[in-house]
């Protein structure tokens, strides 16, 4: 494989991990609109599903040398946080 192929699957795979976090990113906003996560404990059930069908894609992307273990970080720290906004603003409500 050439290097400049490698590079297209890398950008390719990382690509293909930010789409499916900015699902779950539509998910929380959409949540956070609404804010109706007790009323709604599948919505809640969803996300971490998502959330977690996600690592485990990032953790198979990164052992097979596709994306950076930092890029995967990166991407489920983000939704993380955005999660934990959508948390306090339902407790704060």
């Amino acid at each position: 494989m050439t290097s400049e192929t490698k590079i297209d699957h890398r950008e390719k795979a990382y690509m293909l991990l930010r789409k499916d976090a900015e699902k779950i990113a539509q998910l929380i906003k959409v949540q956070m609109d609404n804010l109706t996560m007790p009323q709604c404990p599948l919505y809640e059930e969803v996300l971490d599903t998502q959330m977690f069908g996600l690592s485990r894609e990032i953790e198979f992307a990164v052992r097979l040398g596709l994306v950076d273990e930092m890029d995967g970080k990166t991407l489920m720290d983000s939704l993380e946080r955005e999660l934990s906004v959508l948390h306090e603003a339902f407790t704060k409500k």
